[in-house]
């Protein structure tokens, strides 16, 4: 019962921390009225319960931060396209590592799992939904979204790498690693 309290009380912290940071702390760049581009810390909390919680845990993370997220401060009409990619962003790096790499949390594997999901999430899907939605051209958005997330993956990883080797938080003691 502790551990299931304990990681319902992560889980607030990190969707609580995802809005504080994509919402108030980012810098938003529009592109012909509409945000086309935020840049920030948002996604940190996301990707870091899908690693250190799973990934089932980072996509519930990262859908609620952007639910709760809107009703606080919504920025246009609600979409749930976004949501689909704000739980991919915590799941896709969470499913690597837990899965693919067996909980193995060196640089290198934190930094693939986490540019595959940012690759997938900002570089693809966000920008499709932009042009389905709003009919804004894909390809102006490419270039800056690709700089943005090989800057960040890197970056992210090391923070992330600091926050499970240092035990910070005690996020690895809350759940066990997955069966095979």
């Amino acid at each position: 019962m502790l551990r299931q309290t304990r990681t319902l009380v992560y889980l607030a912290i990190l969707v609580a921390l995802s809005i504080v940071l994509s919402r108030v702390f980012s810098v938003r760049i529009s592109l012909a009225g509409i945000e086309g581009i935020r840049i920030g810390l948002g996604g940190l909390p996301i990707i870091l319960a899908g690693l250190a919680l799973g990934p089932w845990h980072g996509g519930v993370v990262g859908a609620l931060a952007d639910v709760v997220g809107y009703m606080i401060n919504p920025m246009g009409g609600f979409a749930p396209h976004f949501t689909l990619s704000a739980y991919l962003t915590g799941f896709i790096p969470g499913a690597v590592i837990w899965y693919v790499f067996q909980n193995k949390n060196r640089y290198w594997k934190l930094v693939l799992a986490i540019l595959l999901g940012e690759l997938v999430t900002n570089v693809i899907l966000v920008p499709y939904f932009l042009y389905s939605l709003y009919g804004l051209p894909i390809k102006p958005m490419l270039i800056p979204r690709l700089c943005s997330v090989l800057i960040q993956a890197p970056f992210y990883a090391y923070c992330i790498k600091v926050i499970l080797d240092f035990n910070l938080l005690r996020l690895t003691n809350v759940s066990s690693q997955p069966k095979s």
